[in-house]
């Protein structure tokens, strides 16, 4: 290498570490300001995949660290899920209950559909106020709400007073406008690309 290309590769690498040394310094100012901590309610949504998968990301997370989670599904439930299997594992720190029988296209029963989705609804609220479970995950609450299986008043007036350090998570397409409003965290997924529409099917280990 001649002496020239090493003199332009130490002047990069200078200026480079200079770069990086004044965003660790601004990043260190930003982060000793955040000093509070507090149980967030947290709203995945948007068109796009991973709504679900993210929030079981955090479940995953809140268990390596010790925490019990509760996990109320309200459309999966008639299907076998891998999920399922991988928190068996761990009866102590998650307690699972797939309590929906499917998209409401599948029972085509609206009647049925409310009262399945009240069911759950009494679940997530029995969790939240059980001071054992740390996080709560009401996973596809949205499409009960938008479908006004659920009352909304009621539900924002639960999730707004819940205990100030519990994580409660909600995840399905359509949240409510009121909900994203009084939300700590809210994520929108948005699709680009998915394989449905190339007439791949829903597999093991990505949907399900």
């Amino acid at each position: 290498m001649s002496s020239d290309m090493q003199g332009t590769e130490s002047t990069d690498d200078a200026r480079h570490a200079e770069k990086m040394r004044k965003k660790q310094a601004a990043r260190s100012t930003i982060m000793a300001g955040k000093t509070r901590e507090k149980g967030l309610l947290i709203v995945h949504t948007g068109k796009g995949k991973g709504k679900t998968s993210a929030a079981l990301g955090m479940v995953v997370r809140a268990i390596g660290h010790g925490m019990k989670v509760g996990i109320v599904q309200f459309v999966k439930g008639a299907m076998r899920t891998g999920e399922a299997e991988v928190f068996a594992a761990f009866p102590d720190r998650v307690e699972f209950k797939p309590m929906g029988e499917g998209f409401t296209w599948d029972t085509q029963d609206r009647a049925r559909d409310i009262a399945a989705a009240l069911r759950a609804w009494d679940e997530v609220k029995r969790m939240i106020v059980d001071p054992a479970y740390h996080m709560v995950l009401a996973d596809e609450m949205n499409i009960a709400l938008r479908y006004e299986y659920l009352p909304l008043d009621e539900v924002l007036a639960v999730l707004t007073a819940k205990p100030e350090m519990k994580h409660v998570i909600v995840t399905g397409r359509n949240a409510p406008e009121a909900l994203i409003e009084v939300a700590d965290l809210v994520t929108e997924m948005t699709l680009v690309k998915h394989p449905f529409r190339s007439g791949v099917k829903a597999q093991p280990g990505i949907e399900f």
